[in-house]
């Protein structure tokens, strides 16, 4: 009977443990960033356990004790408080040794009588000793997957691969490319796949459905977190064309700083061959400084007048944007002028693949921008800026930058803040708030980190999003910056 209340403490403490590390991607490095940036007590063991298990030790009633914890655990599942992992064949895996190494310190008695009650609150130092015992075997199958999508990439002799990479505009370049393409046979990665084993496991999945001998394009994004990763992504994509769309601040704290991050997102460039081209976004610098690392030819593009593909006249309608590209006026139904630059990149890429400018104007005009990438949408009367796929500094600024100029008499931020800017993330988050001075009228946070530094430099009170937020009003603009899920979203907006 102890030995099934000792498992009942453990599950709802594993569970939330598995589910914050899943999100960081079973990496050391992610995690460990955000126990620097979160603090790492509550992170890993909560607030009510350690008190509990004091209390328990101090009072000696040990079985008690162990009682309460498994009723915590119950209460959590079942008023659905519960954090879950997704259940990925490695979460499973991890979970279930997790669950026998509990079995094995309670029914085995490798731990005496009272150190039991410390079991519970053990379970991240637990799921750790799993991953550690299960990471030969996971590194094994990994490579594995990677020299057979290798292989198989090798086998599709015409095939054209390009890849993407940049600190933002990775996602809507793709996008936008993919739909430019779409009369021939286009191959893309789907939302959120842009590390090596991600691409892999799609290649192997997708080229098959194809004949070596078809004439297909590839487009994959390819993000990194450390240096290295996409050296290893165009190992398996074999790219002839690479894009860089912008080199930012983004993951600074794993790359350790800017210069890291170009030298990570110039290893594209440098992976194409001879013959390859190279297409960079010559209005940022760092962006910029990569192309002598080509040995193919580069193509930039600009808005500043010193590129090879120029786009003038640029403004913002209510349709979205447009510029004027040689004689030639482009009309995109994307939001943000940032993102004419993502759109010269596609069209030089489009160009590049024997598409004419009056075939490209015909088909940017009817793309249609991803969900959740800086799109547009209104909502119970509520003007609302989407941009929760993912954020940066710079399509912060971007967000902040898109809602100056929209004629809104009150406008709302809702945001989580940004994560792994390592030391830079109070100074980053103090210039955003100060930023946002002027423009918003409330802004709200989801979660504790970045807000003090933000409220510093924004001058005014920030709000912490809970459920006695005061509701928006119709005619009101909403910009949504950061992973942010739609139920929160939809508790602020009026019925």
């Amino acid at each position: 009977m102890l030995l099934i209340f000792v498992l009942l403490a453990c599950i709802s403490p594993l569970l939330t443990f598995a589910a914050l590390w899943q999100i960081k991607e079973w990496r050391i490095d992610r995690l460990r960033e955000h126990f620097r940036a979160s603090g790492w007590f509550r992170q890993l063991f909560g607030i009510a356990r350690p008190i509990i298990v004091s209390a328990t030790l101090l009072s000696g009633f040990i079985v008690e004790g162990i009682w309460i914890l498994a009723l915590l655990s119950i209460v959590q599942i079942v008023m659905q408080k519960q954090r879950y992992p997704v259940w990925t064949k490695k979460a499973v895996i991890l979970v279930g040794i997790s669950v026998l190494i509990n079995l094995l310190l309670t029914e085995l008695r490798i731990t005496n009588y009272e150190l039991r009650i410390f079991i519970p609150i053990l379970q991240p130092l637990i799921l750790y000793i799993s991953w550690l015992l299960f990471l030969p075997l996971d590194s094994y199958m990994k490579n594995r997957i990677m020299k057979k999508a290798t292989k198989l990439r090798s086998s599709y002799k015409n095939l054209t691969a390009i890849g993407i990479t940049g600190s933002v505009g990775k996602t809507t370049t793709k996008e936008l490319l993919a739909h430019i393409l779409q009369e021939k046979n286009v191959l893309y990665t789907p939302a959120y796949v842009n590390s090596e084993m991600g691409v892999a496991q799609w290649l192997l999945q997708e080229l098959p459905k194809y004949s070596p001998d078809d004439k297909l394009i590839l487009i994959a994004e390819m993000g990194a977190y450390r240096p290295g990763e996409i050296a290893r992504l165009c190992k398996i994509v074999q790219p002839k064309m690479g894009i860089i769309t912008f080199i930012g601040t983004q993951h600074i704290a794993l790359f350790g700083s800017q210069e890291q991050i170009c030298n990570a997102k110039a290893e594209l460039i440098e992976s194409l061959p001879a013959d390859g081209n190279a297409f960079l976004n010559a209005d940022n610098e760092l962006c910029s400084s990569t192309q002598d690392r080509c040995k193919g030819e580069v193509i930039t593009v600009g808005t500043g007048g010193h590129a090879d593909r120029e786009a003038f006249d640029i403004e913002e309608t209510a349709k979205g944007i447009s510029f004027r590209l040689l004689d030639l006026k482009y009309t995109v139904p994307l939001r943000g002028t940032h993102n004419v630059t993502n759109v010269l990149l596609a069209i030089a890429v489009g160009q590049n693949l024997e598409m004419t400018h009056h075939e490209l104007m015909s088909a940017v005009q009817t793309f249609q921008p991803p969900s959740s990438t800086f799109s547009v949408r209104s909502e119970h009367g509520v003007t609302m800026l989407d941009d929760t796929h993912n954020a940066s500094p710079e399509s912060f600024r971007a967000a902040i930058a898109w809602a100056k100029t929209q004629p809104m008499e009150k406008k709302i931020l809702l945001t989580p803040g940004l994560i792994e800017l390592g030391v830079k993330q109070d100074s980053i988050h103090r210039e955003l708030g100060n930023a946002a001075s002027g423009i918003f009228d409330r802004v709200i946070f989801t979660a504790k980190q970045g807000k003090n530094a933000f409220q510093s430099g924004y001058s005014k009170k920030v709000e912490m999003m809970n459920t006695s937020s005061e509701k928006i009003t119709e005619g009101d603009l909403l910009v949504c910056v950061g992973r942010i899920n739609q139920r929160t979203i939809s508790a602020l907006l009026p019925k």
